[in-house]
């Protein structure tokens, strides 16, 4: 696989999951070596005078105007790893760790930050060996960056902390002997800056942001699926709507759909029936996913503006030899975008749930109920509604916002924070249950087209139904559904689904 070389152009979120997800491996420019070096040798070179500079010869936050000697430079950035790493709760999941290394070796590049060689070497060394620190989800309040996560991330370089490397847990130490390696000691500064940047929210919230990209699409595809269905109308896609009120997102949704449901023989079977409007759920769809569709653009664009800053305290400037103090590890862009994700996400699974609803209920679909034969005897999807409906309910709570709160911290110098890491795990929630509500539609209106047997669905239709019974059957009676709701998912998930749909009526915006 070929390595991600970062230093040389921006790092793009694509490239990001695939060293998260996929294990690519990283490397290093020469050119960002050299910025690396050029840095270094300034906090080096500051050290030696006795300069007096925030976290390099003082103390942390509220502790910055305590002078440190010199000659503890190398004792105070271990202390600060060991005193930061004050977290609590479940361990992230492999790929945001993943992605949070990788982040902190491309801030690194930048040259802003003081790290050694050495250091950033033995990150991208742990990032291409699949070793992963066990770092706790919660801690971070979302200024002075992610420092009690990042903390514990980084323990393991000085030979503390706890590791998984080939699915086994083991202690840093125990690593270090294993593979032959010596733990390093960090120089003056450098433990501050592996912990002061906002890394493991933007990790988050990059991850968040491709699977939202991935399933607005599915949104479409399932609403075409339940609108041929439902007998509904492919008029609400005419592009003549969607040029009046140039909302981009509302647009690319209605394209997608007109697209996907092309040559029904099931919507033209009906274009002469007495109904006159489609339900919201149907009819209004490209204006709710087009909205959401805008949101998520927002926020990958905040995500993309980030994964490519430096949000160290201090900052080097080499080539003016000077440190600059400053607030860019206050998470509050990430934040809001993150909150904006998580309400935009959200209501993708909302309207979902409404047209689980339709299909699954007799009087608004005339079909089966619960799409099942023999109802009663058998309950087919009830309860997967039910799932559906908790799913939505339990995204109305996610969806309110992080980034409104704040608490002081640090004996009240750090007065304002923007709890941006908070607001990046919850939209990553809300996706995780808005992809579940989406495949549960999948299935429904799967289930819905087996009925249609003698007309055929749309082009894109037609090839999303074939995907999903290549691996869920049809439901002839009651079985154990979890299991199938996980298959769907894993469709929506390993873009199996988009892919297929996609080869059949081309790119989906």
């Amino acid at each position: 696989m070929e390595e991600v070389l970062l230093g040389e152009a921006p790092l793009e979120i694509p490239q990001l999951v695939s060293v998260a997800r996929e294990a690519r491996p990283v490397a290093i420019s020469l050119a960002a070596r050299r910025r690396i070096r050029d840095s270094r040798a300034l906090v080096e070179r500051w050290t030696r005078e006795g300069r007096r500079v925030y976290g390099i010869t003082t103390g942390f936050g509220a502790l910055a105007d305590v002078a440190v000697d010199t000659s503890q430079a190398k004792r105070l950035q271990t202390n600060v790893l060991l005193s930061h790493a004050a977290g609590v709760g479940e361990p992230l999941p492999e790929e945001v760790v993943r992605a949070a290394m990788l982040l902190r070796v491309q801030d690194a590049t930048l040259g802003r930050s003081g790290l050694s060689e050495e250091v950033v070497d033995r990150i991208v060394l742990f990032l291409n060996r699949g070793i992963f620190p066990l770092v706790p989800s919660q801690g971070s309040v979302g200024a002075s960056g992610d420092l009690a996560p990042m903390a514990h991330m980084f323990l393991p370089l000085i030979g503390q902390g706890t590791v998984i490397h080939k699915g086994e847990k083991m202690s840093a130490s125990e690593l270090h002997r294993r593979l032959g390696l010596r733990p390093l000691e960090l120089g003056p500064g450098e433990g501050l800056a592996l912990i002061n940047g906002t890394q493991v929210m933007t990790a988050i919230g990059a991850l968040a942001v491709w699977d939202a990209m991935d399933l607005v699409r599915v949104a479409d595809i399932a609403c075409a699926m339940s609108l041929e269905v439902l007998l509904g109308t492919r008029t609400e896609f005419d592009p003549r709507i969607h040029r009046v009120r140039p909302h981009p997102g509302q647009a690319i949704s209605a394209d997608n759909m007109l697209r996907i449901t092309a040559s029904s023989e099931i919507v033209s079977s009906h274009k002469d029936c007495s109904r006159i409007q489609d339900a919201y759920t149907l009819r209004c769809s490209p204006q709710v996913h087009g909205a959401s569709r805008d949101a998520i653009l927002f926020a990958q664009k905040v995500i993309d503006t980030e994964i490519n800053s430096a949000t160290n305290n201090p900052l080097i400037f080499p080539e003016t030899g000077e440190f600059l103090l400053g607030g860019n590890f206050h998470g509050q862009p990430v934040a809001l975008a993150m909150d904006f994700l998580a309400m935009a996400v959200a209501e993708l699974a909302s309207i979902s749930e409404r047209r689980i609803e339709r299909l699954i209920n007799p009087q608004l679909s005339g079909l089966p109920a619960f799409l099942v034969q023999d109802g009663g005897l058998n309950s087919g999807f009830m309860i997967a509604q039910y799932t559906a409906a908790s799913l939505v309910s339990e995204n109305k709570i996610l969806a309110h916002p992080a980034c409104v709160d704040s608490i002081p911290t640090s004996a009240n110098k750090e007065d304002h924070v923007s709890m941006g890491t908070i607001a990046a795990r919850k939209a990553r929630k809300v996706v995780e249950n808005t992809q579940h509500v989406l495949a549960i539609e999948l299935m429904c209106a799967a289930q819905a087209l087996d009925l249609f047997t003698d007309l055929r669905a749309g082009i894109g239709t037609q090839r999303a139904y074939q995907v999903i019974r290549s691996r869920i059957p049809h439901l002839d009676e009651d079985r154990f559904l979890a299991s199938d709701i996980e298959e769907a998912v894993k469709l929506v998930r390993n873009r199996e689904l988009l892919r297929t749909v996609e080869e059949a009526v081309g790119p989906l915006g």
